[in-house]
Protein backbone atom coordinates (compact mmCIF):
# COMPACT_ATOMS: atom_id res chain seq x y z
CA UNK A 1 0.00 0.00 0.00
CA UNK A 2 2.82 2.41 0.84
CA UNK A 3 4.32 1.92 -2.61
CA UNK A 4 0.98 2.93 -4.09
CA UNK A 5 1.11 6.22 -2.18
CA UNK A 6 4.55 6.99 -3.60
CA UNK A 7 3.38 6.32 -7.15
CA UNK A 8 0.26 8.41 -6.57
CA UNK A 9 2.41 11.26 -5.24
CA UNK A 10 4.64 11.12 -8.31
CA UNK A 11 1.57 11.28 -10.55
CA UNK A 12 0.20 14.31 -8.72
CA UNK A 13 3.56 16.09 -8.76
CA UNK A 14 3.85 15.55 -12.50
CA UNK A 15 0.38 16.97 -13.05
CA UNK A 16 0.97 20.11 -10.96
CA UNK A 17 4.53 20.75 -12.14
CA UNK A 18 3.26 23.65 -14.27
CA UNK A 19 2.68 25.74 -11.09
CA UNK A 20 5.48 26.05 -8.52
CA UNK A 21 3.06 27.00 -5.70
CA UNK A 22 0.89 23.93 -6.18
CA UNK A 23 3.97 21.80 -6.57
CA UNK A 24 5.37 23.03 -3.24
CA UNK A 25 2.08 22.30 -1.47
CA UNK A 26 2.06 18.77 -2.82
CA UNK A 27 5.68 18.24 -1.79
CA UNK A 28 4.78 19.34 1.74
CA UNK A 29 1.93 16.83 1.82
CA UNK A 30 4.22 14.09 0.56
CA UNK A 31 6.79 14.79 3.28
CA UNK A 32 4.08 14.29 5.90
CA UNK A 33 2.67 11.09 4.37
CA UNK A 34 5.56 9.10 2.98
CA UNK A 35 8.04 6.88 4.78
CA UNK A 36 11.69 7.95 5.05
CA UNK A 37 12.97 5.53 2.40
CA UNK A 38 10.18 6.64 0.05
CA UNK A 39 11.21 10.26 0.55
CA UNK A 40 14.69 9.40 -0.69
CA UNK A 41 13.21 7.98 -3.89
CA UNK A 42 10.92 11.00 -4.18
CA UNK A 43 13.92 13.36 -3.93
CA UNK A 44 15.50 11.69 -6.96
CA UNK A 45 12.23 12.00 -8.87
CA UNK A 46 11.78 15.67 -7.94
CA UNK A 47 15.35 16.47 -8.96
CA UNK A 48 14.59 15.10 -12.43
CA UNK A 49 11.49 17.32 -12.61
CA UNK A 50 13.54 20.33 -11.49
CA UNK A 51 15.94 19.78 -14.38
CA UNK A 52 13.00 20.10 -16.77
CA UNK A 53 11.32 22.97 -14.87
CA UNK A 54 13.93 25.05 -13.01
CA UNK A 55 11.27 27.20 -11.31
CA UNK A 56 10.40 24.16 -9.15
CA UNK A 57 13.81 24.43 -7.51
CA UNK A 58 12.34 26.46 -4.64
CA UNK A 59 10.41 23.41 -3.46
CA UNK A 60 13.54 21.43 -2.64
CA UNK A 61 13.61 23.24 0.70
CA UNK A 62 10.82 20.97 1.96
CA UNK A 63 12.86 17.83 1.32
CA UNK A 64 15.80 18.75 3.53
CA UNK A 65 15.77 17.50 7.13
Amino acid sequence: MARAMLEYTKTILTKVSFDANLFCKEVQKAVERLLPYELEELKVYILSLVQQNPELNQCLVYLKP
